[in-house]
This record gives C-alpha cells, sequence and structure tokens, in this order.
C-alpha cells in the first residue's frame, strides 16, 4: 500500500501523470486488494479505460463477485457501452445482496435507451424488494415525470417529500410543481413554488411560466425580471418577459427588454424577428427592417419573418425591396412557392414582365390548387396577351369558386372572343 499512498501525494501536488505511471508500474506484483483499491482510484481520478482493464481481470478471478460487475457496468455506461453494462448488471442474479442495486441501474441504462416500460418494471421488482427505498420511489417519479406521466410520478415524489426535499440534486417540491402544472393545476403549482427557495434562475423561471398559466402575469414579470437579475445570459427568459410586457399593454418594455436578450445571445431569430415586430408596432420600421433582416441572415429560410418583410415592403410600394430579399434568398437555396408568388408580383409592379412570367410559372408549379393565386395568374396572362395559356387556368378556378360569376362572365367573354 505504501506504493499506491505515494501516488495518491503525487497526484494531490497535481503530478498526475507521474502518479498513473507509479501505479501502472506496480500493477504486476500488487495483490487483488491493492489492485481494487487502484482501479477505484483511476475511476476517481477519470481513468476509466485504465480502471476497466483492471477490473476485467479481477472479474475473470472472481466471476462471481457481483460488485466488481456494479463498478464495471458504472465503468461501461460512462464510456457508453450500455450493451456490456447491460449484460454484466443482469448477470446478478436475485439472491445477490447487489441485486437490488443492479435493478435500478438497469432502469437507469433501459431508461436512457428509451425502453420506459422495461425500465419502469425493474424499478417495481427493486420496489418489491425494499417498498420503502426513497431511491426508488424517486427514481419511479423521475422516470414517470419523464415520459409524462406526471399523475402518476407525483405518488412516487409524495413519498419521497415526507423524507427529503432533494435527491441526486433534484428539488423534489419543484418536481411536484411541474406534475401540477403538467396535468393543468396551476393554482397548485404556484402554491409550492411560492414555498420553494427561488434564489435559482431555473426554478424562478419555472416559477414564472407556472404563474403565466395561472393567468397571474404580474408574479411571472417579476419572477422573470429576477432570472434577469441573477443571470443576464439565462437567454430563454428575456422572450417570455416580452411577451408578457407586450401583452399586458406595455410595448416599449417589451421593445427594451427584446434588445436587452440580443446583447446576451446574438444568435436567437426568433428574438431578432419579435425585436423586429415590436419595433413595427412603435412605428419604427427602419429599426424593424434592420432586426428582421437580422433574423434572416441568421436562418434564409425563416419563412414567418421573410413574409412580414415583404409585407411591410409592400406598405411602401418599395417592390425593388421585395425583389432583392427574394432573390438573395434564393441564392442560399432557400424555397418557397409563396415566394415565387410574391417575386411574380413584385416584378409585375416594376413592367418587368418576362421576369414575372417566370416566377408565375415556376409557382404554379406547387400553387395549382389555389384559387387566389389561379385568378391572379390567369388575369395576368390574360393581359399579357397568353389567351389561350389563361383560359384553362380560369376553368381550373371556376371549377374551384363556382360563384365567382364576375369571374365566370369575364372568362365567357374572352373564351367567345377567341372562338371567334
Amino acid at each position: 500500500m505504501e506504493t499506491i499512498m505515494k501516488a495518491v501525494h503525487l497526484m494531490e501536488n497535481k503530478k498526475s501523470n507521474e502518479a498513473i505511471a507509479l501505479l501502472e508500474d506496480y500493477l504486476p506484483v500488487a495483490d487483488e486488494e491493492e489492485r481494487f483499491t487502484i482501479a477505484e482510484l483511476f475511476i476517481q481520478w477519470g481513468f476509466l479505460q485504465e480502471a476497466s482493464n483492471i477490473l476485467q481481470e479481477l472479474l475473470q478471478q472472481y466471476p462471481k463477485e457481483s460488485e466488481i460487475k456494479v463498478m464495471l457496468a458504472d465503468i461501461y455506461t460512462e464510456l457508453e457501452n450500455d450493451e456490456a453494462a447491460i449484460n454484466l448488471l443482469n448477470d446478478i442474479q436475485e439472491d445477490d445482496e447487489s441485486y437490488l442495486e443492479a435493478l435500478i441501474q438497469l432502469a437507469d441504462l433501459y431508461q436512457a435507451q428509451g425502453l420506459f416500460e422495461v425500465a419502469e418494471q425493474k424499478l417495481l421488482s427493486a420496489k418489491q424488494l425494499n417498498p420503502t427505498e426513497p431511491i426508488i420511489n424517486f427514481a419511479l417519479g423521475e422516470l414517470l415525470f419523464s415520459t409524462g406521466d406526471y399523475k402518476k410520478a407525483m405518488t412516487y415524489y409524495e413519498k419521497v417529500i415526507g423524507l427529503t426535499n432533494e435527491m441526486a440534486n433534484v428539488s423534489i417540491p419543484e418536481r411536484l410543481a411541474e406534475c401540477y402544472a403538467g396535468i393543468g393545476e396551476y393554482e397548485e403549482a404556484l402554491a409550492i413554488y411560492q414555498d420553494v427557495d427561488n434564489e435559482d434562475s431555473d426554478t424562478l423561471f419555472k416559477y414564472g411560466l407556472t404563474a403565466y398559466q395561472a393567468g397571474r402575469k404580474d408574479i411571472s414579470i417579476k419572477a422573470w425580471e429576477q432570472v434577469i437579475e441573477i443571470d443576464p445570459y439565462y437567454h430563454t427568459v428575456y422572450y417570455q418577459l416580452a411577451k408578457v410586457y407586450e401583452e399586458e399593454g406595455m410595448p416599449e418594455s417589451a421593445y427594451k427588454t427584446a434588445k436587452k436578450g440580443l446583447q446576451a445571445n446574438e444568435f436567437n431569430k426568433e428574438l431578432f424577428f419579435y425585436a423586429g415586430s415590436l419595433a413595427h408596432q412603435l412605428n419604427d420600421d427602419k429599426e424593424s427592417e434592420k432586426w428582421v433582416q437580422q433574423a434572416i441572415a441568421l436562418d434564409p429560410d425563416y419563412k414567418e419573418a421573410v413574409l412580414f418583410l415583404i409585407e411591410m415592403f409592400k406598405t411602401k410600394n418599395d417592390d425593388a425591396k421585395i425583389i432583392e430579399l427574394l432573390e438573395e434568398i434564393k441564392k442560399t437555396g432557400a424555397e418557397d412557392p409563396l415566394y415565387e408568388w410574391e417575386l411574380a408580383r413584385a416584378y409585375n409592379q416594376t413592367e418587368s414582365y418576362k421576369d414575372a412570367l417566370n416566377h408565375y410559372r415556376e409557382a404554379y408549379n406547387s400553387l395549382n390548387k389555389d384559387s387566389e393565386f389561379l385568378k391572379e395568374f390567369a388575369y395576368f396572362l390574360t393581359e399579357e396577351g397568353r389567351v389561350a395559356e389563361a383560359l384553362p387556368i380560369f376553368q381550373t378556378y371556376l371549377h374551384q369558386q363556382p360563384e365567382d360569376y364576375e369571374v365566370e362572365e369575364f372568362y365567357n367573354r374572352l373564351s367567345e372572343a377567341t372562338d371567334s
């Protein structure tokens, strides 16, 4: 053990390479107990593969030693070799003292693989062996919480909360509050949150969200303002807080919050777009365009933002900007029949009829069942003297809108003129 203690002192003095080399040199002459201790140290220091090699050798010598299997399964799990971990744990027999621990570990592994029913069965088997063990009730609560079975999860959390308010760094009251919120009982959830220590930004954010769902926007505003004070880089909160300000008739505060959020996170396309929307509400279209353009720069196929900008340009009769925007977006590979339609309209307005025709035809490939598009396209073709092409499109439109007598009359006149 003297060599092992020497290695520990080396590690404490941050001489990790020397410590590891010393132990690896010592391994060939170490007895079983010493090798097991070295494996434990390697795990503690994060040298998992080295620990695994030792434990595998020990397991060959002692194939029924469940403690080694559990430790090795832990390592395999950390090394993302779940199948090997599962095989080891399933090899532990029911009469073994490590069987309960193996069941809990197996449940974690099956849950990670999305095999929730199998995981639940393992935990229920563990619960039969030890009905009052808090860690099993907690694990069942966590499993059911992860699958959205909040009502069932609550029954297990309530068994734990009588013993402790926290397990595995998880707040049990907070979990209960989330469960109540998950089943729509927001007032109950809110009451629990009000008794929880709300100094943590995550807890405060959820508290604010629950208050919002309960219709207590005053509480949600205070909670989310506090989140920003505690953690200015808590990105999610800015959008939520800005939304509540807007709903409460405070667009200036909403806009200020959105801009503050963009200082914390310059890659949030939704917040850029929302800032642009708020600036538009406040009649600052220059700033609005700037924010929305930045949203589109982050995601050229951000359809909602693109269409917003097009509508804004339309109100200013700025067809050149519509063309510039959409042609740039198309260069990135973003495609949408609505973009083609809007390009056709803009080119038509700027009297670039050949370009308009090309984009109308491109849009027609996808929008040939959209009656509004068909009507517009047919009239455009008529104006361009392409009556033969327009007539079947009018026919398709009238098949969809048989009560549009004005178009029907126009079509009949056009058809008669063509026949004559």
